[in-house]
């Protein structure tokens, strides 16, 4: 028939959107994660050669290691900056042309990192790595942003979560990328830094050709033509009236109201318990120890008796872990719900850290506990995967109102990147000062999460933002009398004055 023809193609319009936006986008995080690690040795020789040749002055161990680490880490201070700037981009540029723009600072960290050996540059190298972590750091905010308010409600938890699933795809396709037969190798490892630019290209030739985000259309720019257009592209014209509906609603209590700022949000009582529950649950994603346990799976695969040489290859499974388990999130998520997959993986990762502590304490005694600890690396990652690292990017957009979601984007994403820079710099004294015992503290923060989640989380799953917002006054103003907030002002307003006099 012509309508399921019709329908068939605007999903494969709204599919097309998501794909050009991840792998220029969310994919770029995971991938600049991964290929980190393969050139280390590479780039620390580097490092102390290019010292002699100034200083003429060899390096300490201890002192290329610092130099390393701050190679390494930079890229979170760089994940910071582009929150932080994640917001207004958005605001003023929209989320389509942020991704656009946002492609200047990976091309730019791409030319440096080409070119920082025949340079004899570190500092190239250093800069590289900030401007690529300001391009992950507004991919990250910007684009659940971008699905979040393009997807039809009913598909909107599983378009969002797709940014975890192009993510996770990214460190599988750095760690491939990075094995010694491709870009691995010392005579290449320039190339592979700067191999992040090809994802960028795809989406800059891709990504002009989808609509814009058609709540952005509507409320922030008031344009109800292009919104229109824009929906007509991603769900068929014959099915806008509801939707134009809620828009309407949301622009109607949007009106003559700005952009809110961060500090505007920490001040509003109104969203103090949303904000609450977005920094929580954005500071326990990297908090929770998942990224740690990649750094620490070389180890146990070692004490596995994993010999070092294939090691590369079998860390290769741990991304493909959490790569199955996105997409597993993805297919369940409209099914379960969001709080349902947050805390069921927090539980799991709480119980998997408990184990993972008892076969480390008999890693040296009992024969098949490496084993053990193999089996806990994937399972935690398997853990984190199916809920948290999927599910903690798509709750601003959903409980947070067009003016307030970018502030709230960049909220989140501060804590996210600040917690990730900082667990890369007390991991490794973690371990030193607690041995097998260093996983204990993430067991801590999992269990308080799912306890958090459990007590203040509503279920968004299918619900507007005015029936989100209303569970969230129960908190917000507790004990307080009745008052009007966003939310019940959106329930009381009546679109159908709106429609009368903006009919389709």
């Amino acid at each position: 028939m012509p309508g399921d023809k019709e329908l068939k193609g605007n999903a494969r319009i709204l599919v097309l959107t998501v794909c050009s936006a991840a792998i220029g986008g969310t994919l770029q995080y995971g991938y600049n994660i991964a290929i980190i690690n393969a050139p280390t040795i590479y780039v620390q020789k580097f490092i102390n050669e290019t010292f002699q040749e100034r200083w003429g002055a060899e390096l300490q161990v201890y002192q290329v290691t610092l130099i390393w680490t701050f190679i390494v880490s930079i890229f979170s201070l760089g994940g910071l900056a582009g929150a932080l700037i994640a917001g207004p981009m958005a605001i003023y540029f929209g989320r389509k042309k942020s991704l656009l723009l946002n492609n200047v600072f990976l091309l730019l960290s791409s030319v440096l990192a080409v070119f920082s050996r025949a340079a004899r540059s570190v500092e190239m190298i250093i800069l590289a790595r900030f401007l690529v972590g300001i391009n992950a750091g507004v991919s990250m905010n910007i684009q659940p942003m971008y699905f979040g308010e393009s997807a039809p409600k009913h598909l909107r938890g599983a378009v969002s979560i797709s940014s975890a699933v192009f993510t996770a795809f990214g460190v599988v396709l750095g760690q491939v990328v990075g094995l010694r037969e491709i870009l691995g190798s010392e005579s290449c490892w320039p190339y592979l830094l700067a191999s992040n630019a090809v994802p960028g290209f795809i989406q800059l030739l891709t990504l002009p050709w989808f609509p814009e985000s058609p709540r952005y259309l509507l409320i922030d720019k008031g344009d109800k033509e292009a919104c229109i257009n824009a929906l007509c592209r991603f769900r068929g014209c014959d099915v806008l009236h509801s939707e134009i509906e809620e828009i309407q609603q949301e622009q109607a209590a949007a009106l003559g109201i700005k952009a809110k700022g961060p500090l505007e949000l920490f001040t509003d009582q109104s969203v103090r318990w949303q904000l609450l529950s977005v920094m929580v649950i954005s500071s326990a994603m990297q908090l929770c120890g998942n990224d740690s346990i990649y750094f620490y799976a070389s180890y146990v695969f070692q004490e596995a008796g994993i010999s070092a040489d294939k090691i590369q290859y079998v860390t290769i499974g741990t991304g493909s872990c959490e790569f199955t388990a996105s997409i597993v999130s993805n297919l369940l998520i409209e099914k379960l719900g969001r709080k349902f997959l947050l805390m069921g993986g927090y539980i799991l990762m709480a119980g998997w850290a408990v184990v993972f502590t008892v076969s480390l304490s008999f890693q040296h005694t009992v024969s098949e506990m490496p084993y053990l600890s193999m089996t806990c690396v994937f399972a935690y990652i398997l853990s984190f995967g199916t809920g948290p690292a999927g599910v903690t990017g798509i709750l601003p957009t959903e409980i947070f109102s067009q003016t307030a979601r970018p502030a709230a984007y960049m909220i989140a994403g501060s804590m996210m990147w600040l917690n990730l820079f900082l667990m890369g710099m007390v991991f490794p004294f973690l371990v030193r000062g607690f041995g097998q015992f260093c996983f204990l503290p993430f067991c801590a923060v999992c269990l308080l999460s799912a306890v958090f989640i459990g007590l203040v989380l509503p279920e968004t799953k299918g619900k507007s933002l005015p029936a989100i917002a209303e569970e969230y006054d129960k908190l917000n103003f507790r004990g307080q009398e009745l008052q009007l907030s966003v939310s019940t002002q959106l329930a009381q307003y009546q679109p159908s004055k709106v429609l009368s006099s903006t009919s389709l």
